[in-house]
């Protein structure tokens, strides 16, 4: 069985669509599977089991760059085309079947798990190999806790201050983590380092992973953290999908379709689109919360049942 499974060129949207994939994999342990995605996202499917090939997406001007990728598929007849940037090019290649995503209300994984009606939908997951694992023990070693720290984002206005996030970090150590050692991560690049610097300052024990690991060992950081607290990125939902415990945090963005989804995470909302309004005393109580504390302030949960179509 051959399937061809286009997604997204974000990484936190592609994170949000390997749900469907792990779904699939479940369903069907013999196929083999091609991903095109964008070249943020290549690293979340580096580790796929059953991978053929990942085709990378560039974008190119007025949409060329689907030119040759069409050229570079439509001579395989598929079993199944899974599209979940709703593109037309699900229906230009031969398949027995195709599922092709629709915008419809409520969270982004409901949405993908309406794809192939799903419900309840399929979590999003992190794929390491043994080396990875293997890479974060040695960073991050097991007789140590760590609380993980992201602090920034693709979009200025979606970034917590970064006084807060030390301010935070210290209150954690002084409550449900003790001893907890800050781990700051992002991703490659000087703008990805500069807003990263301010915490690096503030918190000078941290660990620097900023751009520094593959995303498959990003992933098998993450997994390492007693607590991750990230601005609504990419970043955020990979910690989610890799298990670790999971504060979002929200201001302009909508939280009821991008709180991080995984086995243990929560979004804390701002009062207001800015993020200078969400206060450390609330992303306390919401963190407290999430680590199991009875006395905190409920944290909204979020309902992931697809809606009806």
């Amino acid at each position: 069985m051959r399937i061809l499974f286009v997604t997204s060129n974000r990484l936190g949207d592609a994170v949000l669509s390997t749900g469907l994939l792990d779904h699939l994999i479940r369903s069907h342990p013999a196929a083999r599977f091609t991903i095109a995605c964008g070249p943020v996202a290549e690293g979340v499917f580096a580790r796929l089991p059953n991978r053929d090939r990942t085709i990378v997406l560039d974008k190119l001007p007025y949409r060329l760059h689907w030119l040759p990728f069409w050229a570079s598929v439509a001579c395989t007849h598929w079993d199944l085309v899974v599209d979940i940037r709703g593109s037309t090019i699900a229906w230009m290649v031969p398949t027995r079947r195709r599922a092709v995503m629709r915008r419809r209300p409520g969270h982004k994984v409901a949405q993908l798990g309406a794809v192939l009606g799903l419900d309840p939908p399929p979590l999003p997951v992190a794929w390491t190999a043994p080396e990875d694992r293997a890479r974060a023990a040695a960073l991050l070693p097991p007789h140590q806790r760590f609380i993980g720290l992201g602090p920034t984002a693709n979009w200025a206005p979606k970034t917590w201050p970064p006084a807060r996030f030390a301010a935070l970090y210290r209150a954690l150590v002084r409550g449900p983590l003790p001893g907890a050692r800050p781990v700051i991560f992002a991703g490659p690049g000087e703008a990805e380092r500069a807003l990263a610097a301010p915490l690096l300052a503030a918190l000078p024990e941290a660990i620097d992973l900023v751009g520094r690991l593959s995303l498959p060992e990003v992933a098998a950081c993450l997994a390492c953290c007693a607590l991750f607290v990230g601005n609504d990125s990419g970043l955020m939902h990979l910690a989610a999908s890799a298990g670790a415990p999971t504060l979002g945090l929200f201001g302009p963005t909508p939280a009821a379709e991008y709180a991080p989804a995984g086995p243990r995470a929560a979004a804390v909302l701002s009062c207001s689109e800015s993020m200078q309004d969400l206060c450390v005393e609330s992303a306390l109580a919401a963190g407290i919360r999430l680590l199991g504390g009875a006395d905190a302030p409920a944290v909204p949960a979020l309902s992931l049942s697809a809606p009806a179509a």
